[in-house]
Parts: structure tokens; sequence; C-alpha cells
């Protein structure tokens, strides 16, 4: 994904999509969104789980959105079918009322993102772009057989560096699952992301509730002013063969965690702004705050490969 002049992200990444969902119109709906992001996505449908099981076993997939809600095989199991079976495959969510405890659900089961069904419009294709850029590039991506124990890099406020790093990091995990890989390099680019836009350039996500193409303009303004430009994001990372830990320190004034929303809470799910410190609470063992909030640091524990 790129910036375009106007700082609006601009899809780059092809791939063959599915779309689950027991309604029609809705498949309808959703695929026309995606059609009209312009990324040249091939778009397929399955009217339940079972259907979508079928497609996902006879042909390639590279991403599928799910609706949770659906007799029978709902998304949630859906979810888990795939973590089984296709752990490469990333799944992202469509979220409703109603459907916030089976979301939380899925995405501790493997699911990669969400998007709830108020913001489809402005916000699935680029979630969609999102994950399956890095689950591309995971898949790329040759694995090393030996990884150094601790690294650390010096970023600016460039999401261009993100990627390259999330690179990196997922090839130095060679024993680690496909679902735990993808899950990593998700909240390691939410995190990179908040580090550099709310952190170091002090963008409130609260304003891409208005307007995104105002917040990406203020983000393209402050990468060429003081003292923001100046500011960078310095990240640790500590490998074991049983766990990874990461730390992204800012340079900004730093936040109060305890005053955030907990992005968890159902009147919350629905919320563009809160979306990146679910994922990384929800991917991540352990989340914590120091440095009065600008640095987080991120442990996961190993699982078994399936």
């Amino acid at each position: 994904m790129l910036l375009s002049k106007k700082g609006n992200p601009t899809l780059t990444t092809s791939g063959k999509i599915l779309i689950v969902d027991d309604s029609a119109v809705d498949r309808l709906l959703i695929q026309r969104l995606l059609e009209r992001a312009g990324a040249g996505w091939e778009i397929v449908q399955a009217a339940d789980g079972p259907a979508a099981m079928e497609r996902i076993a006879a042909e390639p997939i590279d991403a599928v959105v799910t609706d949770l809600q659906m007799p029978g095989v709902d998304g949630l199991a859906l979810v888990r079918w795939i973590k089984q079976q296709r752990p490469h495959l990333p799944v992202v969510l469509v979220t409703g009322v109603g459907s916030e405890q089976a979301a939380m659900e899925a995405l501790r089961s493997g699911a990669a993102s969400y998007s709830p069904k108020t913001q489809l419009a402005r916000d699935l294709a680029a979630t969609v772009a999102y994950v399956l850029e890095i689950a591309s590039r995971l898949q790329q991506r040759p694995l090393n057989q030996a990884c150094p124990a601790c690294t650390a890099f010096v970023l600016e406020n460039e999401a261009r560096m993100i990627m390259p790093l999330i690179d990196h990091l997922q090839a130095q995990l060679p024993h680690w699952s496909d679902s735990s890989r993808l899950q990593i390099g998700m909240a390691l680019n939410e995190a990179l992301t908040n580090a550099m836009h709310h952190g170091n350039l002090e963008v409130p996500s609260t304003l891409r509730a208005d307007d995104d193409a105002d917040y990406y303009f203020l983000i393209r303004q402050r990468q060429q002013q003081l003292p923001y430009c100046d500011r960078r994001v310095r990240v640790q990372i500590e490998t074991t063969p049983e766990r990874i830990q990461i730390e992204v320190h800012d340079e900004g004034p730093g936040f109060d965690p305890e005053g955030v929303p907990d992005p968890t809470l159902p009147a919350n799910l629905e919320k563009l702004s809160g979306r990146g410190l679910l994922l990384i609470r929800t991917f991540m063992d352990e989340v914590r705050y120091a440095d009065k909030g600008s640095r987080i640091v991120m442990i996961k524990r190993r699982e078994e490969k399936a």
C-alpha cells in the first residue's frame, strides 16, 4: 500500500478474494466496494461456511472476507477451520452489532483484522489491502534458519519503512506458525503506525472519524515540519525459540494509556480509532506501556505449528 499525492492510501496488492456471507445482498455490496477500490482484485463468493471451505480447498484464495453471523458454520467456525487447514490464508471479519464477542474470539483464533459493518465503504478495501500485503510478503520471503537474539532499528516517520521491517522480522521466525507470524506482523504494523502518526507526528486518531483526507493531509504536512520531522521511532526485537519481545519507542510527548477507551467494548468495536490497539492486545500475549506511553512492549509466546 502506498500513499497518493493527497496522502490517502492507494491499493497496490493483487489477489483473489473470497466473500462469505449468507446474505446475497451483503455479498454483492462487499463485492462492489472491493471492485470500486480499483485494485484489480478477483472477487469470488460463497453463501455459507461449507461452500467457503469447498472453494478454499479447490482453488487458490489469497484472502477471505467473512461475516460472523451465519447459520450452521458461522464465521468463527470458518476462521478456526482455516487456521487448521490453510494457516497462511488471512481472514478479514465484517463486524456488526451483536457479533462483538464472536469477533474477539475469531481474532484470537486466527483472523488477521476486521472492518466494522458501519464503516465498510471507507474502510474495507484499505483493510483488505494491508492484510493482503503483509500476508503475501510473508509467503514470498525465505525463512532464516538462525536468528539473532536481539536486533535494533531506527525509523523515520514514513509508512514505506514499515513493510521491510516486518519482512525482516517474519523471516527470523522459522519455527513459528504462519498464523502467528501473520498476527505478529499485523501487531507490529499497528504499533509502528501508532508511533509514527500519533506519537511522533501527534496526529490524533479521532481525526479519522470525520475525514480520512484531513487525517492524511496533516500527516504529510507534519512530516516536513519541526519538531515532528526530526523525531524517530526506535524498535528493539528480542527473540528466543519460545517467545518474541518487541519494543517500539517514539519521541512524542506520550499519553496516558489509562485514558484510552477500551477498544474491546461493544460500543467501541465499531470505531476505527481504536482498532490498532485492539489488534495489538488480541494478537500479543502481553502488552504494556512505559515512558509516559511513548514506549510499548509486546510479548508473544510461540505455539506449536499445526
